[in-house]
């Protein structure tokens, strides 16, 4: 099996020169190549047989882009990515004033069982490897030079979520390696202060994630002000209650001094209404959060609705009136299945009919 080099980091590239007989520099030089999303043949600074000798052992690029879409509403793109074995994940970049945000896969479909997302209807068919993760960036980034129309600045990816499919917490061990390799000075050297990552609520990683030093904003995923109501949409309530995941948050909170983010999705007729606006505040309340309420996309296979923007903004100002700072997350990417799984689920399934 080639080895993904992606995977790593300068000293164990440089290593894993020493031992193809290789000097150690090399490893410096294909890591910078690697992270500004050459393959072999592009590292022209390389003898051509050294190139070639590379690319009989090793995988440079170990994501392709396989189609883009893109909004004409709001410039949003969706990307599909094709992995060396053939399975694909999905992404999606956004421009916003302070620069682009790519939303990345940890994994190949998702095991969580979450209700109310597409990504998860197929289960979890693997975990990606840092390199695969890092590898959606270099793809982003190699589209965004080829746009001669944006300001030099503005052609790379300047913010990451950890929000495509996946539970990042179930590939705990490859998403930090991930992170780590995202700050690296000669790669494509992203503050981690730049970076959200979303959780279901696993508490153990939780509270170890909060001991790594690794300053990213976490998102817990809540979509409910109970256990009875979360239940109903997330299976991983079965074996977290709420009490767990929010004292994990708030041990989050204490060991990085940052703000935890809650994502909320209003499903119509399940946790919607002001009642259960006023239940949630309550349970937040004396904790640094913010609350991001998500309009549900629907999904026809579970037989859950969005709301209206009217139930959207009376559950707002709910919140607001009780000192709970909240936001609506900006839709984006609407017309071209932005939402997480769509994309991947209609190409795996085909043409309709």
């Amino acid at each position: 099996m080639k080895t993904v080099l992606a995977d790593l980091d300068p000293a164990a590239l440089s290593q894993w020169c020493k031992q193809e007989g290789l000097p150690a520099f090399r490893g410096r030089q294909i890591f910078r190549q690697i992270h500004h999303g050459a393959d072999f043949a592009d590292m022209t600074d390389l003898p051509l047989s050294l190139r070639g000798q590379l690319a009989e052992k090793a995988v440079a690029q170990p994501v392709r882009t396989l189609t883009t879409r893109i909004s004409r509403l709001d410039g949003t793109v969706k990307l599909l990515f094709g992995l060396e074995d053939g399975n694909c994940v999905e992404g999606v970049l956004m421009r916003y004033h302070h620069g682009h945000t790519l939303c990345i896969s940890t994994q190949v479909g998702c095991r969580m069982g979450c209700r109310f997302c597409a990504s998860t209807l197929g289960g979890c068919v693997r975990s990606l490897s840092a390199g695969e993760m890092l590898g959606q960036i270099f793809c982003a980034n190699r589209l965004l030079a080829e746009n001669t129309a944006l300001p030099e600045e503005d052609r790379r990816v300047h913010n990451v979520v950890l929000m495509g499919s996946g539970e990042p917490f179930d590939n705990y061990e490859a998403v930090t390696a991930f992170l780590r390799l995202l700050r690296e000075e000669r790669g494509v050297n992203i503050g981690l202060r730049n970076v959200s990552l979303s959780t279901c609520g696993l508490v153990p990683k939780m509270r170890a994630f909060a001991d790594e030093n690794l300053p990213v904003t976490l998102s817990v995923s809540l979509h409910a002000p109970n256990d009875a109501i979360r239940r109903q949409l997330m299976p991983v309530a079965q074996t977290y209650p709420m009490a767990d995941v929010l004292d994990a948050a708030r041990y989050y909170v204490e060991k990085t001094g940052r703000r935890v983010i809650f994502e909320y999705a209003l499903v119509q007729g399940v946790n919607a209404g002001e009642a259960q606006a006023r239940e949630l505040a309550g349970r937040l309340r004396g904790l640094q959060c913010h609350v991001n309420l998500i309009p549900l996309n629907d999904v026809p296979e579970r037989g859950l609705k969005g709301v209206d923007e009217a139930t959207v903004r009376r559950f707002l100002d709910t919140l607001t009136a009780l000192h709970i700072s909240a936001t609506r997350r900006r839709e984006m990417g609407d017309d071209i299945e932005g939402a997480c799984g769509q994309l991947r689920r209609k190409i795996l399934d085909g043409p309709a009919g």
